[in-house]
């Protein structure tokens, strides 16, 4: 019996300190751990991606709302009420054509009237007499084309706009501009756009009209005129507000007017009526 127990006891004293051992690691180990464990600074760092990612996750959940007014207004902006017909504005598209043409006119009769004393001065065979010819035909020449370009585009409106009735004594108007020779503006205003009549001058479409005749219920209703009454039809002003002409019209018997011209008025007007506001 005693062996047995003696190998009992061996045993046991040499698991012992095997035990210890093991134990002692374990509790090292432990100890290692708990000087190491960042568990704050890991979860300040996990609290920053939440926060992060909660920032970005707003972002991303706040884009739709922030791209709904910007449709809200994209569609306030197609459901906008008409442009009132008074606060359009025609623009002849040949405008800068008719500049453009008459200031070269302009420019090549000044040049030839200019140079056509040299044809004297500069030494030639030919006779005096065919000089003059010569220097004659290039100024006629010029001058001929020149004054062409300008009856052409007299006539041409760069730009119309209607007149408000408030601002017409109560009835709609019309205000046509054009350009003169000199690509000077010409304004005029047609405060009766029931006087302008297809023109047949060409290139002109309207035309301040020679003669009128009034209805019977025109001539004893509101618009009720007396012989001998006189009327400004249109007047035409230079861009410094200058008058320059009116179109006067007289009345007769029977409601019928008949139309002249005092001063310089443009009366022609040429416009592209596809065009028209």
């Amino acid at each position: 019996m005693l062996i047995p127990r003696l190998l009992v006891q061996r045993t046991l004293l040499r698991s012992l300190p095997t035990t210890r051992v093991l134990f002692s690691r374990t509790l090292h180990v432990k100890q290692t751990l708990r000087p190491l464990a960042h568990t704050p600074s890991v979860a300040k760092f996990s609290r920053r991606n939440i926060v992060t990612t909660s920032a970005s996750t707003t972002t991303e959940s706040t884009s739709p709302s922030t791209t709904t007014p910007v449709q809200n207004e994209t569609e306030t902006d197609t459901q906008q009420p008409p442009v009132s017909l008074y606060d359009q504005v025609y623009v002849g598209p040949l405008e800068q054509t008719y500049k453009r043409l008459k200031l070269f006119s302009i420019t090549s009769l000044a040049l030839s009237t200019t140079l056509a004393p040299f044809i004297f001065v500069v030494e030639s065979s030919l006779p005096m007499n065919a000089r003059i010819a010569l220097a004659m035909i290039a100024i006629t020449t010029s001058a001929s084309s020149t004054g062409l370009v300008g009856w052409c585009g007299k006539s041409y409106v760069t730009q119309l706009k209607y007149i408000r009735p408030e601002e017409n004594g109560g009835a709609e108007g019309m205000e046509m501009t054009t350009m003169s020779l000199f690509v000077k503006p010409r304004i005029t205003r047609v405060y009766d756009p029931s006087f302008l009549v297809e023109s047949g001058r060409p290139f002109a479409k309207w035309e301040l009209a020679q003669t009128v005749v009034l209805s019977k219920e025109e001539s004893e209703g509101e618009r009720r005129v007396e012989p001998g009454q006189e009327e400004t039809v249109a007047e035409t002003r230079d861009k410094d507000g200058k008058l320059l002409g009116r179109w006067v019209v007289t009345w007769g018997e029977n409601g019928e007017g008949t139309c002249r011209e005092i001063g310089s008025v443009v009366r022609c007007y040429s416009v592209h009526e596809e065009l028209l506001p």
